[in-house]
C-alpha cells in the first residue's frame, strides 16, 4: 500500500516545538515594558537608563513605586504585576494563579489594596504604589511583618508577601473585632500551607497594638 502522507520533519519533535514556544512566549511577556528613564536617587533628578527594547506602539507611565519615581515605556497590555517584576524588579510581589484569585501578587496603589496581575501599568500613572520591599527592612520590620514571623504566618513563604499586603490594607478598612471578622476580608488571600489560624493570630496581635 502507498504511503501518500508527507514526510515528517526528523528535526521538529513535540518536545523541540513546546521548547521553542515557551521561550518565545516568555520574551513577549518581559519585553512588554521597559525602562525609559528613572530617578537614581529619592528625590534626585531623573537619571538614563540603557535603552531597552524597542516596543511596537509602547505609551509612556509615570509609577511612583516604593517612594521612587520610575519612568517607563509600556505595552498598554503590561500588567502592574509584570511592570513591578521584570522590569523594577520587584520580585517581591509574586505571580500565582494570574486570575487574581489567589492573592500573592497584592500590592497597594494609593493605599488601597489591589490584584495587581489583574490591573494594567497604564492605569496607574502618577500613582503611589507599594509593594512588599517598601512596607519594611530586615533592620526594620513592619510590625505585620514582625507579627507573621512571630506566629509562623509564613511557612513556605510564597503568599506572603500578598497575605501581608493585605493585612496592612485590612488595618485601615471597617473590620469587626472578631477572627471571623479578619478571615472575611482576609479571604481574597489563599495560603496553600494552610496556616490561616496563625495569619489571623498575626493580624489581631498588631490590631490590638494600633
Amino acid at each position: 500500500m502507498r504511503d501518500d502522507s508527507p514526510a515528517r520533519r526528523p528535526d521538529l519533535t513535540r518536545r523541540a516545538f513546546l521548547s521553542t514556544a515557551g521561550a518565545s512566549a516568555a520574551a513577549v511577556a518581559i519585553a512588554g515594558c521597559a525602562p525609559a528613564s528613572h530617578s537614581t536617587a529619592e528625590g534626585g533628578a531623573p537619571g538614563a537608563v540603557a535603552a531597552g527594547p524597542k516596543i511596537e506602539g509602547a505609551v509612556p507611565v509615570t509609577l511612583r513605586v516604593n517612594g521612587k519615581e520610575q519612568r517607563l515605556a509600556v505595552d498598554p497590555r503590561t500588567t502592574l504585576l509584570d511592570c513591578l517584576r521584570e522590569v523594577i524588579t520587584l520580585t517581591g510581589t509574586k505571580k500565582g494563579c494570574d486570575h487574581g484569585q489567589c492573592g500573592a501578587c497584592t500590592v497597594h496603589v494609593n493605599g488601597r489594596r489591589v490584584a495587581s496581575c489583574l490591573s494594567l501599568a497604564l492605569m496607574h500613572d502618577g500613582a503611589e504604589i507599594t509593594t512588599i520591599e517598601g512596607l519594611g527592612t530586615p533592620d526594620a520590620l513592619h510590625p505585620m511583618q514582625a507579627a507573621f514571623v512571630a506566629f509562623d504566618g509564613y511557612q513556605c513563604g510564597y503568599c506572603t508577601s500578598g497575605q501581608i499586603m493585605s493585612a496592612v490594607a485590612l488595618l485601615k478598612e471597617p473590620c469587626g473585632p472578631d477572627d471571623a471578622d479578619v478571615k472575611e476580608l482576609m479571604s481574597g488571600n489563599i495560603c496553600r500551607c494552610g496556616a490561616y489560624p496563625n495569619i489571623v493570630a498575626a493580624i489581631q496581635q498588631v490590631r490590638s497594638k494600633a
